[in-house]
């Protein structure tokens, strides 16, 4: 495993998260590796999780991880020759005789139909091998972006070859949608937002490319990942939303618009993710229903409060800091940009400008706003249903099927940041109840929740206030301070 210190040892806090979230990804159908167990025991290492100068002592944990392999793209890197920029080499380089070797195995062990059609043509097969590596990642991170889910680190050595989620480090799935949303607080420029993932995976399939040459001639592997990566993302992320959002009969070329303007209105709104799409299938389709009204009290219920907006975009840093920064840009661009802060400064000057607007905005005029842009989209959604419904011999049998759909692609549960904290902390304490009640809770991640005020499994002790609070509830104010490594 790989750790920070490089001293063999995993601490508690990363191996209950690990454990849960490798967990409730299987359950929520996205591919993973597994969790077997997480053993602690009395030895303490030190820690400085924050990088901030205040270490301490963490309990020593090994966390059992399952999967067919743990070959990773980067697997592949150590034969790389020379790279132009940094002159870096892989420390096996020029050995072509185990890179040969470690592809045979790797196809003929995980890939057997792919050597049994092309046994006689080693450049087809790895091409079929190539092909299908993309596809599986493609496929993976469409998952990934269907549920909300950030993986912090997605570099070479944290993308399996077959196409699993690895590596469990800082993850998280969102609340408030962002698409820009980082869970990763050493990430400072932001190369691992949510939106960027699947960008970023195809960078990584490229990497792969390069480092399968002369096996795979790069020419022939590019080409394999221009047809191959954004198609079938975009077949699958397609897909999934029209499920997600109970479109059972039609399949719209319009319907790309319809999640995109969803999206922006769940943006624009602040509204909860995952909640906000478990909510749709709650939404009356009658134009003139009376229950209209009370579902849009309650979706305004997951759209951000002022409270939660001024929390989220405060600024980061110091007004003086910030003001040297500008100089600085101004005065000397070049060894501005060489400092590489230029992205960062951006998002600070925007949460500055944020955060002033929000200041001269009141609940009432944010509520009004929010309103204004769930009933456009609402609107069209009724529209785009409508004609979903058109054609089909019985309306009954088409919403019951509709809101089946709907609750099985949009979990009422996932695992929330906030949710691991209280899960960790009573674990730290010695326990663990709270690390077993949230495992099986998430062994059913679709599961409609009924009378949740009263279900042991659907309630947990807020970890700030000790009210009781349902699993899938907004998350508390104090889950925005929240800081993932």
């Amino acid at each position: 495993m790989w750790l920070r210190q490089a001293d063999g040892r995993k601490v508690l806090r990363s191996s209950i998260r690990e454990f849960l979230c490798s967990e409730a990804m299987f359950h929520l159908g996205v591919p993973t590796t597994r969790a077997g167990a997480c053993v602690t025991s009395e030895s303490t290492v030190v820690r400085d999780v924050f990088y901030d100068g205040n270490p301490k002592y963490e309990q020593c944990t090994v966390v059992l991880r399952i999967a067919s392999t743990f070959i990773r793209f980067g697997s592949f890197e150590i034969f790389k020759s020379a790279d132009e920029h940094t002159g870096r080499a892989g420390p096996s380089v020029g050995r072509n005789d185990i890179r040969v070797q470690l592809l045979d195995y790797v196809i003929s062990s995980f890939y057997p139909e792919i050597q049994a059609a092309h046994a006689s043509d080693c450049v087809q097969r790895n091409a079929a091998f190539f092909r299908e590596v993309t596809r599986r990642t493609a496929w993976m991170v469409a998952e990934w972006q269907c549920v909300g889910f950030c993986h912090g680190v997605l570099n070479t050595d944290n993308m399996s070859i077959l196409g699993l989620t690895i590596d469990y480090g800082p993850f998280g799935f969102l609340d408030r949608y962002d698409p820009d949303h980082v869970c990763n607080a050493s990430d400072n420029t932001g190369r691992y937002a949510y939106s960027k993932q699947p960008e970023v995976c195809k960078w990584n399939l490229q990497k792969l490319a390069e480092a399968l040459q002369p096996e795979l001639p790069l020419e022939l592997g590019e080409a394999i990942l221009a047809e191959e990566f954004d198609a079938e993302f975009q077949r699958h992320y397609m897909q999934k939303m029209r499920r997600k959002l109970g479109l059972v009969q039609l399949e719209l070329e319009e319907d790309r618009a319809l999640v995109s303007k969803l999206l922006e209105t769940m943006h624009l709104t602040g509204a909860d993710f995952t909640n906000t799409f478990f909510l749709l299938s709650s939404f009356p389709v009658e134009l003139e229903s009376p229950g209209l009204a009370e579902f849009l009290a309650r979706l305004m219920e997951q759209c951000a409060s002022l409270e939660e907006l001024r929390l989220a975009f405060r600024p980061q840093m110091d007004p003086r800091q910030l003001s040297m920064m500008l100089m600085l840009a101004q005065s000397n661009p070049q060894l501005f940009a060489l400092m590489g802060t230029r992205a960062g400064i951006a998002r600070e000057l925007e949460r500055v400008e944020q955060q002033s607007r929000l200041e001269q905005l009141s609940m009432a005029e944010l509520q009004s706003r929010n309103q204004g842009h769930w009933a456009e989209w609402l609107q069209a959604y009724r529209a785009r249903l409508d004609k979903d419904l058109e054609g089909t011999g019985d309306a009954a049998a088409w919403q019951a099927e509709r809101v089946r759909v709907m609750h099985a692609n949009n979990p009422k549960y996932v695992l929330r940041n906030y949710i691991a904290q209280n899960a960790i902390e009573a674990a730290e304490r010695g326990d663990f109840s709270e690390v077993r009640r949230v495992l099986k809770l998430l062994e059913n991640p679709y599961h409609c929740e009924a009378g949740a005020a009263t279900d042991p499994e659907a309630t947990e002790a807020d970890g700030a206030d000790g009210r009781q609070r349902s699993y899938s509830s907004k998350p508390p104010l104090w889950a925005a301070e929240l800081c993932v490594t």
